[in-house]
């Protein structure tokens, strides 16, 4: 044998290993290579990346570093859910607009971008304003009003950049990859969350005003890099469309009662916003349960974040191996909302049983239903509308469950504080008369929740899914997003 058949050789093995233990390499197919599927999900990586920054970083900032109240704090931080309902009609504007010279979802990915630009550039004077630190204490009211103003500024900014990244990824997806396409958006949302996080937290380890500045903006400017990246030469331009749509486009109002009309559309809304309540309502109370009730040392605490995002790359790679398989995503979530129940009862019981493993349990178990609901329900979404207007079905599901989301974790947090404060001072009886009770209190309405969101997925489990992955084709590491 010649040495210039070796080459050959090395290539055909090389391309015979690359799908069965590359990640992601399944997801990928000839309209959508591996290398611009991942550039693509760049976009998740930002909305990752920034949602870490206002929820973790910054909030731990606000309260220690500059001594702003707690309550405020919160309300701050809850601001970007007022853009959440928007997300329909933006998902519609995607759908419906067309660019001079022939763009969809490019442009809105950029007002994204800009608006996060605008939210992230500001938002660090408004914080030190709002801080009343330094000499200009008289301009206090400017500080509030501004960081409203950036806290706004970046929320609306994720909402449309989500909402059309994920349009843009269902229309060059074909149906049959879809499911594998979802999950390895979610995990790349992980990932920007969970390593900005990282990043943000050791680039402020030693605080400083100037360095709060540097890493926020340098944020600003890394989110508009990252979505222009994610987005060059990704849509393809076709200036006539701008001609052959125009008369065949209706208004918002219309289309939404259209879409609103379909016999399972009001139902999978519904469903969306009980089961997202249900498995985010404990956000705010997981750590303080482990640290005040279980006595876990703040690194312990700490460490639940990984566990629960274990649980739920474990649901990523299952459900897409399901999914592919022609599960009905339905059913996948409901299977989520299912493992949602031994999971709350377990962290319920860590208590009484004085058991830190049970409750590490249940937290990985939060998160895989979690997981499992999530990539599920979005699924659905995209197979709930007509080609052509998928993304007012995205927008949909992703205002639902932003609002849905917001409206839990602020009311768990004010949940547990009422309940804890009537137990301790025994307006609730003797037998009540502990801190856990209002820990225990947001974990049974988290098991109604649930209850009530099987009640809803029910009609809407169906026997037939999306398309069978190809005879002969099996599932190996390439299906396991991560």
């Amino acid at each position: 044998m010649s040495t210039s058949s070796k080459p050959s050789r090395f290539a055909r093995h090389w391309k015979r290993l690359g799908p069965r233990f590359l990640p992601f390499a399944d997801a990928a197919t000839k309209e959508l290579p591996l290398g611009r599927l991942m550039r693509l999900s760049m976009f998740q990586v930002t909305v990752g990346m920034c949602t870490a920054l206002m929820v973790g970083t910054l909030n731990r900032v606000m309260i220690i570093e500059l001594g702003v109240a707690a309550w405020l704090v919160a309300l701050m931080v809850a601001l970007p859910i007022v853009a959440a309902p928007f997300r329909a009609f933006i998902g519609h504007r995607s759908d419906t607009y067309v660019s001079p010279i022939g763009w969809r979802r490019v442009p809105y990915v950029g007002l994204g971008s800009l608006l996060m630009f605008g939210g992230l550039a500001i938002m660090p004077f408004a914080l030190l304003l709002l801080s009343g630190q330094g000499t200009l204490t008289e301009w206090l009211w400017v500080g509030h009003v501004a960081a409203a103003l950036s806290f706004l500024l970046v929320g609306a900014g994720l909402q449309t950049t989500q909402t059309a990244g994920l349009a843009l990824a269902t229309d060059l997806a074909p149906v049959e990859a879809r499911p594998r396409v979802v999950a390895l958006m979610y995990v790349m949302l992980l990932v920007g969350m969970v390593g900005g996080g990282a990043i943000f937290g050791l680039m402020l380890a030693d605080f400083t005003p100037t360095r709060l500045v540097q890493v926020v903006q340098g944020a600003a400017m890394a989110a508009v890099a990252f979505n222009a990246w994610a987005v060059w030469k990704q849509e393809a331009r076709d200036p006539t469309r701008r001609y052959r749509v125009t008369d065949a486009v209706s208004p918002f109002g219309p289309r939404w009662k259209s879409f609103i009309a379909q016999p399972r559309a009001r139902r999978f809304l519904w469903t969306v916003a009980l089961g997202t309540a249900a498995f985010n309502m404990q956000d705010v109370v997981l750590e303080p349960y482990g640290g005040e009730i279980l006595k876990l040392s703040v690194g312990a605490t700490s460490a639940l974040t990984a566990v629960m995002a274990l649980g739920a790359l474990a649901a990523f790679a299952l459900a897409a191996r399901w999914l592919t398989r022609g599960g009905d995503p339905y059913r996948v979530a409901a299977v989520g909302v299912l493992v949602g129940l031994p999971a709350f009862a377990a962290v319920i019981f860590a208590a009484p049983l004085d058991a830190p493993w049970l409750f590490r349990c249940g937290t990985a178990m939060i998160g895989f239903g979690a997981g499992m609901f999530a990539v599920g329900t979005l699924t659905a979404a995209m197979s709930l509308e007509q080609p052509e207007h998928v993304g007012l079905a995205l927008g949909a599901w992703g205002a639902v469950q932003a609002t849905a989301a917001g409206v839990a974790i602020a009311a768990g947090g004010a949940v547990r504080d009422v309940v804890s404060s009537l137990a301790t001072h025994g307006a609730l009886g003797t037998a009540l008369q502990d801190p856990v009770t209002g820990y225990s209190f947001v974990y049974h309405i988290e098991l109604y929740l649930l209850f009530a969101a099987l009640i809803a997925i029910g009609p809407l489990v169906r026997s037939h899914g999306l398309p069978t992955r190809a005879a002969g084709h099996k599932f190996g590491l390439a299906d396991l997003p991560g």
